[in-house]
């Protein structure tokens, strides 16, 4: 049975549905190249962070330490440092602290980390001048937390064209927003795509590739079950390798899962979209206007997920504009209250044309939803280069990229 967890219900809303887009993506906004690394360089995208990474994984790690430096060690000394103190994992008598809590999901889930994105993380932690055992740690953290999105095409629409949003509710005051970045990645061998992320991080929670296949998270319960692929893997898997909405929904059918987790799944190229329920135990697929007890007011073309009253608002907002969204209103979907104060990152993807509209928390915590949303297009992104005159960083001579990682 699909069930949205009341505990979690305060921190997640999860939305599927279409809506019309038609603002332009920034292609005129200022840019400055900051630096080279290899393929990868870093630059400045009318204020937003846009990293591009190229290469094997290692190599791709390496570029987003030696480019990113100083702002992954300030993210990962409050993370792991400042915040020392929270209590994360609360499992009745046995309450952990984060490194506590971290430590012992990395021990649990070894055996299930691909390899390749080890690889990264030394590659990371060699070019930041940080230890292994600190970005590994920094990685596994959204094991522990749990959040929220939402997707939308055909009726729903003006024109019928596919959208997916993504309200991602959590943290505001860990300073997460302080250290965000586009990263613009082609792995060698697999799919280029863009991942909305934070320095020091290789996982995904929300991203869209250049098969049109987009991907947003939100969590639920079920805190202690993590013998399985972690979930921000099995999201940048699905960036990775997904050339279709069945192929992403594969990654987690296939694969050992951990705690309770929801997603939307879009693929732009069929207009096709699916609300993901998947545990330790089950997965449960949730189609576009279907109803649910805990889910009663369907919409013909739009699967909408969410809990309490912000179901109830989201859902009036969706019947109401049905049939004539337009992008203006498909933001306001993302608007508060659907958006909690803790609203770290709204994203809105056109998949089809790889167009995404990023906007995040303010430094003193105001939620994304109040921001100024940039526009991007993947396809473009990925045809730009660095200034020639910018900054040039060594890649290193020999990548010890086939030795063991501890």
């Amino acid at each position: 049975m699909f069930r949205i967890p009341r505990q979690f219900s305060d921190l997640c809303s999860l939305v599927l549905l279409a809506v019309v887009l038609f603002s332009s993506v920034t292609a005129s906004a200022e840019s400055k190249t900051i630096a080279r690394c290899g393929e990868g360089w870093l630059e400045n995208v009318d204020g937003y962070l846009v990293l591009h990474l190229k290469g094997t994984h290692y190599e791709m790690g390496y570029q987003q330490g030696v480019l990113l430096k100083e702002s992954i060690r300030k993210n990962m000394y409050t993370l792991l440092n400042d915040k020392g103190d929270t209590t994360l994992v609360d499992l009745g008598l046995v309450k952990l602290k984060p490194r506590q809590a971290i430590e012992t999901i990395v021990q649990i889930q070894k055996p299930y980390t691909p390899q390749k994105y080890l690889e990264e993380m030394k590659g990371l932690a060699a070019g930041a001048e940080i230890a292994f055992e600190d970005v590994r740690a920094t990685n596994f953290i959204p094991e522990m937390f749990h959040c929220s999105g939402f997707s939308i095409a055909n009726s729903a629409t003006k024109d019928g064209t596919l959208y997916h949003g993504r309200v991602l509710d959590y943290a505001c005051d860990w300073g997460l927003q302080d250290h965000a970045v586009l990263v613009v990645a082609e792995p060698k061998g697999g799919i280029p795509f863009v991942n909305v992320s934070y320095a020091g991080f290789i996982g995904s929670v929300t991203g869209m590739n250049m098969k049109s296949v987009s991907i947003g998270e939100m969590g639920g319960r079920g805190l202690g079950h993590w013998s399985g692929v972690p979930m921000a893997f099995l999201v940048r898997e699905v960036l990775e390798t997904a050339k279709d909405l069945d192929e992403a929904i594969a990654v987690f059918r296939d694969n050992y899962r951990t705690c309770e987790y929801y997603y939307v799944i879009a693929d732009g190229k069929t207009n096709r979209a699916v609300g993901m329920a998947t545990s330790w135990e089950k997965m449960e697929l949730i189609q576009p206007g279907e109803a649910h007890p805990l889910l009663p007011n369907a919409v013909k073309d739009a699967a909408l997920l969410s809990a309490g009253d912000r179901y109830q608002e989201l859902s009036k907002r969706v019947k109401q504009g049905h049939g004539s969204f337009t992008a203006e209103s498909a933001i306001k979907l993302m608007s508060r209250p659907v958006a909690m104060k803790s609203n770290l990152h709204n994203v809105l993807f056109e998949p089809k044309s790889t167009k995404l509209w990023v906007a995040n928390a303010s430094s003193d915590g105001s939620p994304a939803a109040n921001q100024k949303y940039y526009g991007f297009q993947l396809s473009e992104l990925l045809k730009r280069t660095p200034d020639a005159n910018a900054p040039v960083y060594p890649m290193p001579a020999n990548q010890s990229v086939t030795q063991k990682t501890k």
